[in-house]
Parts: structure tokens; sequence; C-alpha cells
């Protein structure tokens, strides 16, 4: 039976102050989206995680114990963050506070900034200056999106200077609003933001925004010099802020959020599959999640065998096929659930709500599983966990981050 290994911190809670829509609350712990990066160096285990304090905290894994003093915001952040896939001892960051960091982890006690990308340096800044979703390192480049509503894509030009120590010289070499007139005339406002994470399948990265445009841009003209290109552009109707997840035959599973109650989101419904290479009607499936509003759904699904699971705001654990869309069981956990499902080796992660990380067995994901353990964290668990050799990292609104696993 998986135990609680260790808090961080030990005492005391992850808060600090933030503003939203004009009015100022206490924010405590990890939440949505808030995965933390688990990664080895110099036989040891290291785990990075933004939190609501408005630090980035650098941690061993094994103990939980800092190994770096941890880097402050201006703000909040939550968001997750995306450590260097390269070997490069570098963590890629946004926050509340404007700013998309790249941090390195090679100086003596901390963690030192070396450059950043400010939200607000394009015009027109179709919405905030935040950032959520977790930056995607390939190839020398640092692509996301922004809650100020664009794609951007950075050469990051990493190296390492004569005394040994990590470098960049970032160049933006592409940037792109991520909406069009047609859908600013569709919203009737410009809630257009990119709150979920760019996923790169080929040559091709697709994302969607807060308006529920669902997109495709191809990147291979980078490597001539040239700028992408949009090759697919299909309309959900409502604020997609789930990751696209796409599988070994090319095809997207969107997940949407229902606040707009738009005709589209009607027509089209809250999770769709879809035909990427059909853009006239691309649309394979897809399912009614409206049974609350707002309803819909935040997580991103987790895509296993011949299944779709997902988690929905209301609060409901599904199991979808993905061939033919249908529902095959359905779990009612307490919501709102914007945890993102994860599986690993058969075995299911849910948590929700009500502070309880669960572990479904799944080895037939097409009948209802026997929930095999739970442990009650407490607070509202809105982050996702990362799973690293046998143990869970996740964070909660109860003020701390987790590490669950067997002694």
């Amino acid at each position: 039976m998986p135990e609680v290994l260790w808090r961080f911190p030990e005492e005391g809670r992850l808060c600090s102050l933030s503003t939203t829509g004009g009015r100022t609350t206490n924010w405590c712990g990890i939440g949505w989206t808030g995965q933390p990066a688990v990664w080895e160096q110099d036989d040891r285990t290291l785990v990075a995680i933004g939190a609501y304090d408005r630090h980035i905290h650098l941690l061993n894994a094994d103990t939980g114990k800092p190994v770096k003093q941890p880097f402050l915001t201006g703000d909040i952040v939550k968001g997750s963050l995306t450590v260097d896939p390269d070997g490069f001892p570098l963590i890629y960051s946004g926050s509340r506070d404007g700013k998309l960091r790249i941090l390195a982890f090679d100086r003596e006690d901390e963690l030192d900034e070396l450059w950043h990308l400010a939200g607000d340096q394009v015009h027109p800044m179709m919405w905030n200056d935040d950032w959520d979703g977790a930056p995607l390192v390939i190839k020398d480049h640092l692509l996301v999106g922004g809650e100020n509503s664009w794609l951007h894509i950075v050469r990051l030009n990493r190296s390492f200077d004569a005394s040994g120590k990590v470098h960049v010289a970032p160049e933006i070499v592409f940037q792109s609003p991520a909406w069009d007139d047609e859908l600013l005339d569709a919203l009737g406002d410009n809630n257009v933001s990119i709150e979920n994470s760019v996923v790169v399948s080929g040559n091709t990265i697709w994302f969607a925004n807060s308006g529920g445009l669902v997109q495709g841009w191809d990147l291979s003209p980078l490597e001539i010099g040239k700028e992408p290109t949009r090759e697919f552009r299909w309309w959900m109707g409502d604020d997609v802020d789930a990751t696209i997840v796409i599988d070994k035959s090319g095809f997207l599973y969107v997940a949407a959020e229902y606040e707009r109650q738009t005709d589209r989101s009607h027509e089209v419904g809250q999770l769709v599959k879809l035909d990427p290479s059909k853009e006239v009607d691309p649309v394979v499936w897809a399912l009614d999640e409206r049974d609350t509003f707002p309803g819909g759904i935040w997580s991103t699904p987790a895509l296993h065998k011949n299944v779709l699971f997902v988690t929905t705001n209301s609060g409901r654990l599904i199991s979808v096929n993905r061939n033919s869309g249908e529902v095959l069981w359905t779990k009612r956990l307490e919501g709102p659930l914007w945890s993102s499902p994860v599986v690993v080796s058969d075995i299911l992660i849910v948590s929700d709500c009500g502070g309880y990380l669960r572990a479904y067995d799944v080895q037939n994901p097409e009948i209802e599983p026997i929930e095999i353990w739970r442990i009650e964290l407490g607070g509202c668990i809105e982050a996702t966990p990362a799973v690293w050799d046998g143990r869970i990292y996740i964070g909660s609104r109860e003020g701390g981050l987790f590490a669950v696993g067997e002694q």
C-alpha cells in the first residue's frame, strides 16, 4: 500500500496573494495545471515545481529537501514547467507576472534567470500576459502558446561557455496570433488565449485556444528560414484548455469546456475525435458533456489501449472507446476534476477535489475497474501528477507537494 513519503514544505503552506478580475485572494499550494518535472542527474533524482507561493522550487526527489534556493517570480506560478530534454541544465517556466523564463540550475546555490519572454511584447495582446501551457523544446527551438493569444517559436542557441556554465542566446523566429477575424466574429469576445500545451506530431504543431479554434501549423519551413504555415483550422465552439491528444495514426482527441453556451458547442459537443486529413468535415465522433454549467472538460484525456480516460468538471471519470466514441463506463468522484488522469503499467491514477489520490486496475480498460488503493492528501487536487520510478509526485491546494510511494 503506497503512503506519503514526504511533503514539501514539511510545515506550512505554499501561499501568496494574487489578483485576477480585480479581486485579490490568497492562493495556496499547487493548482491547475501544476505538473512537476522529474528527471535524473548526477546519480540523483530531481523534481521541479512552480507553486502558488510565487516560487519555482528545485528539490531532491528522494527526500523533498531543496537543492537550490527557490526562484522568486512576481506572481503565482500555475502552469506546468519544462526541464530541457537534451541535457542542458535549464528550466522553462511561465508565471502570472507575465514572464516566460529560462532558468539555469548549474550555478552554485540558486536558479539563475538567463532570459525571459514578456507576454505583453506582442500587439495586440488579446487576453492577458500569463503563461499556462508547458513549453515544448525540440531541435533547439522553444515552442509555446501564451495567454496573450499568440504562438511563439524561439531559437534557443544553447551552449556551454568557457567555464562550463550553460548559456543561451535566444532569437524569436516566429510569432503569430492564434485567432482570426472569422473566430472573433463568431465569438463576440476576445477570449482567445492559449492555455493548453502545444504538441508536435511529425512536422506539425497542434494547439487550440480559449475561443475553441483547433489549429495545425507546418513547422518544416523553419528548416529553410521561412515561416510556418497554418494547414488545419477547425472551430470547436468553446474554450479548449486541455492539451490535444494525438494517437499513432494521427487522429486528434480534443476536449473542451462548456461556458459560452454557443450553438456550435451544442452541435459539436465537448469531446471529439478528429481526422486532420479532412478539414471540411473532420469529426469522426463527438460526445456531449453538458451535464453541468459550467461544464465540459478542463483536464487532458489519457489514451490507453483502445480507450480514452476522461475526467469532467462535473466529477465524472469515464472510459470512452476511441474508435466508436461509446462511453463504456462511468464513475462519480468529487468534482471538479481538473487533474489529468495518468496511466502507468495498466494502473490508472486519478485525483479529485475531495483531496483523494486513487489508483485503478485498467488491464482491461473497457470493463469498470476495481479501485486498488486511495490516499487522502487533503485540499482540492487540481494539479496533474508525475510518475517516476514507482513514485507519484503531486501537488494539492492543501498547500504542499507530496511524494507518494512504498517505503
